[in-house]
């Protein structure tokens, strides 16, 4: 783990940045890396198309890209969090369940009522993250429902 040297910047932006895309091939790498010998990835890539993402952030630390995550309109109430990583050797120190919180302000900002998410029980940090900040287990939505190993989380948004 490194040590941030100073305090993290958390930038608002949209699914175009670059910096976003690079965190995104980062991230893509990381679960190749972690769970591609278990599951076969593929079948995830046209679900994380970043072409409709108008809200993310990056996280900047030490003058470079740490992390990002982003937030994508699945329906009139619900917002589903995508992308979420931080890197390796950021993590551990809050950054992840920080970003995650700000995501979560946001689409609260933008009036959603629920925030839904994918994931996989093999991704143990993130599942601790993501029950941390209140999110529970629900039945697999949209397309994960016939995916068994996802693992699906929702958080209602009026109880913070």
């Amino acid at each position: 783990m490194k040590k941030l040297g100073g305090e993290a910047i958390f930038k608002r932006t949209d699914g175009k940045d670059k910096d976003f895309i690079e965190n995104c091939r980062l991230l893509d790498r990381d679960l190749d890396l972690r769970v591609g010998k278990k599951i076969k990835r593929d079948k995830y890539k046209k679900y994380n198309q970043l072409d409709e993402i108008k809200e993310a952030i990056v996280v900047y630390a030490d003058n470079k890209v740490v992390g990002g995550g982003a937030i994508r309109r699945y329906d009139d109430e619900n917002i589903e969090l995508k992308r979420v990583f931080v890197h390796n050797e950021y993590q551990g120190q809050g950054l992840g369940s920080r970003l995650v919180s700000l995501l979560i302000e946001w689409a609260m900002e933008l009036g959603y009522k629920r925030m839904v998410l994918e994931t996989g029980e093999l991704l143990v940090e993130s599942c601790a993250v993501y029950k941390k900040l209140g999110f529970k287990e629900i039945p697999g939505y949209g397309p994960y429902a016939d995916m068994p190993e996802s693992l699906c989380m929702a958080k209602d948004l009026n109880s913070r």
